[in-house]
């Protein structure tokens, strides 16, 4: 052998040691990279626990909480329904009040166009006055 046939030995041999580190570095960094992804899947579990345990009291709370919600909702609307009738019934006595305010007004009109001339002729019985 020659000197340039060595030499193409060793490249050789250098370039297959140089992919041999290659691929144990990728080795070594694939099962790193395992190592972090069980982790990583064993505290997703963990989690999961958690949040299952805690599903039960929340679903509970919200359930109580949608129940106050529609209690009140149906407490409002029972008080605008309330609301509404009352206003339904401030204005029958509105008019009812005006449908007597205007029956008695002609009435009481009379009744004290009548008591004045009374009280003008009573006067005038008892001053003695004269036809004004």
């Amino acid at each position: 052998m020659t000197g340039t046939d060595w030499a193409v030995v060793f490249r050789e041999v250098g370039v297959g040691l140089g992919v041999l580190l290659i691929g144990v570095a990728f080795l070594v960094a694939s099962i790193q990279l395992g190592r972090v992804l069980n982790r990583l899947g064993n505290t997703l579990d963990e989690v999961d626990r958690q949040i299952a345990t805690m599903g039960v009291p929340i679903a509970r709370t919200l359930d109580r909480v949608s129940g106050i919600a529609s209690t009140a909702e149906q407490t409002l609307d029972r008080a605008g329904n309330a609301v509404g009738q009352l206003e339904r019934i401030a204005a029958v006595l509105a008019k009812g009040t005006n449908l007597v305010g205007s029956a008695l007004e002609p009435a009481v009109v009379n009744l004290s166009s009548t008591i004045t001339g009374i009280t003008a002729g009573l006067r005038r019985l008892v001053r003695g006055e004269a036809k004004p």
